[in-house]
């Protein structure tokens, strides 16, 4: 089965790369927009349904991906940052305290009519970040484009005490659930180049 991931991250691409996975990227035109009336991991898999059909509707015979991830404090989403003032805020609320990782996972295939979707939570705790240290980290660029501002596998994952669940769900995609999912819907997922156009 030819395999698509709807996804300009290359985060998500080098984990099913590491997983022996070959497949194709097509990046989804999609607003990340946020239900208020939704839960936060209900937001997370609405986003990451809605980027999945997007690219297979344009790709009917290919078995489309997609995730959303975003981080949850108090209650709160915490999706990517506007600028690198957000970015600060974002961490500033982060330091010192736990927060959730929630990636929601959608997978679509027009011709066989599959639709599949979840998610999965992890817990991350963060030691206390100096304004100087952030300062620094958001002058690098690194949390631009990484949900609450930062990237565990990064230079933020010093600041990390400790975290519960998935870590490759913390980076943007659980790659436990999504074999876990693969197996159970009996996809047969090229491991050999089969580049899907």
């Amino acid at each position: 089965m030819k395999f698509i991931l709807a996804s300009g991250s290359p985060r998500r691409a080098k984990l099913l790369t590491e997983a022996g996975i070959e497949f194709d990227i097509v990046k989804p035109e999609v607003d990340e927009i946020f239900d208020p009336g939704l839960s936060p991991a209900q937001n997370a898999v609405r986003v990451a349904m809605r980027k999945a059909d997007w690219v297979a509707v344009k790709h009917p015979a290919c078995l489309t991906l997609a995730a959303d991830t975003i981080v949850v404090l108090n209650g709160e989403i915490m999706g990517k940052p506007e600028d690198p003032e957000h970015a600060r805020k974002m961490l500033g609320r982060l330091s010192g305290k736990e927060h959730e990782v929630i990636t929601g996972v959608a997978m679509a295939r027009i011709d066989s009519r599959l639709r599949w979707s979840s998610f999965t939570s992890s817990l991350v705790r963060m030691a206390e970040i100096s304004p100087g240290e952030i300062e620094k980290y958001v002058s690098g660029g690194e949390p631009m484009d990484k949900a609450g501002a930062y990237a565990i596998q990064g230079g933020a994952g010093r600041w990390v005490l400790g975290h519960k669940g998935s870590f490759t769900n913390i980076i943007g995609l659980p790659m436990e659930a999504l074999k876990q999912a693969i197996s159970e819907m009996g996809l047969e997922i090229k491991m050999e180049s089969a580049r899907c156009r």
